[in-house]
């Protein structure tokens, strides 16, 4: 049986969420299955390709729906999930009983551990670590910024590096990985030891950027790194600065896209009025009621900016 997995790419839940639907599938479906992996990145054009749905088993896990008859199973909690209304009501007539949604969880990773353990009487029970740090760094449930920060356990670590290291290949090998591995002996692997090196150099550089950069008031950070090529900052570092902030608002660009990552801060206890996703929707772009983001092509670094300073007018309204 060949199985096509395609999941969030440079995102710990999405691969997570992979290696947790990879063991469940070779455990309770299809034992002698052969996986091949492809992440898959938001962007301003369509992101599902014609004839990418190429496997016997076509599955999709922390990404947005796809209404083709060639996806078998399907996995998601992101508020935004549907790129039209015609794909919601698509998913709402599905019978395969395959293809499963719930905005309320924090991660996807936790959410299909759970689908897999009550449907289909998976245990994941072995995976518990993964599960449980997969549903800490997607649900921003850190003790403190200060830890979100200083990336010292294993688990942020690789993090890390699947986020903001230079290939893209690295996810389709840290899979397998997860599946199998506990966090602190991949965190060990000299390959993942010696990129955290040189990335965590860049996170530290990265605060400092932010520092200089940010403009702070009315409870809204904002900062602009799109001349300087830094997609790959975490996004804990405005609240880390500015503890007393509400929300954070940054514009970055790669060779891909420019990007708008709009968050809210998970240590500032004040009442939020705002659902980020829903903001983010009417530029293109989705995610959480307190996550989201924006994804320009890498030509509209104008219209990026003037969306980023209408979204900071909004929020700090």
């Amino acid at each position: 049986m060949d199985v096509l997995l395609c999941y969030h790419n440079r995102c710990f839940d999405g691969a997570a969420a992979a290696a947790v639907f990879q063991r469940f599938y070779q455990e309770r479906i299809h034992p002698d299955s052969r996986f091949r992996y492809l992440g898959l990145t938001h962007r301003a054009s369509p992101p599902f390709d014609d004839g990418l749905f190429d496997g016997d088993e076509n599955v999709i896990v922390d990404f947005k729906y796809s209404a083709s008859p060639r996806l078998t199973w399907w996995f998601d909690h992101h508020h935004s999930a549907f790129l039209s209304p015609q794909d919601a009501e698509h998913f709402r007539h599905d019978t395969s009983r395959r293809k499963f949604y719930d905005p309320s969880y924090k991660s996807c990773t936790k959410f299909l551990a759970q689908v897999a353990r009550e449907r289909f009487g998976f245990d994941p029970k072995p995976l518990e670590e993964l599960i449980e740090w997969a549903d800490i760094i997607d649900g921003a449930q850190y003790e403190s910024a200060e830890a979100a920060v200083k990336m010292q356990a294993p688990a942020l670590q690789i993090a890390l590096v699947l986020e903001a290291g230079a290939e893209d290949e690295f996810s389709a090998w840290l899979i397998p990985q997860f599946v199998r591995r506990p966090l602190n002996a991949i965190a060990r692997e000299p390959e993942v030891a010696s990129e955290f090196r040189t990335l965590h150099l860049r996170h530290q550089a990265s605060i400092e950027m932010i520092r200089r950069r940010a403009e702070y008031h009315d409870g809204v950070v904002y900062f602009d790194l799109s001349d300087d090529n830094f997609e790959g900052y975490s996004k804990f570092v405005p609240y880390f600065l500015f503890p007393e902030s509400l929300y954070s608002v940054g514009l970055s660009r790669s060779p891909e896209r420019v990007k708008i990552a709009v968050g809210s801060n998970p240590w500032n206890p004040a009442p939020r009025e705002k659902n980020l996703a829903d903001l983010c929707e009417r530029y293109g772009g989705g995610g959480h009621a307190r996550v989201a983001a924006i994804s320009f092509e890498s030509t509209q670094l104008e219209q990026a900016r003037e969306a980023a300073r209408e979204i900071v007018e909004e929020l700090r309204r």
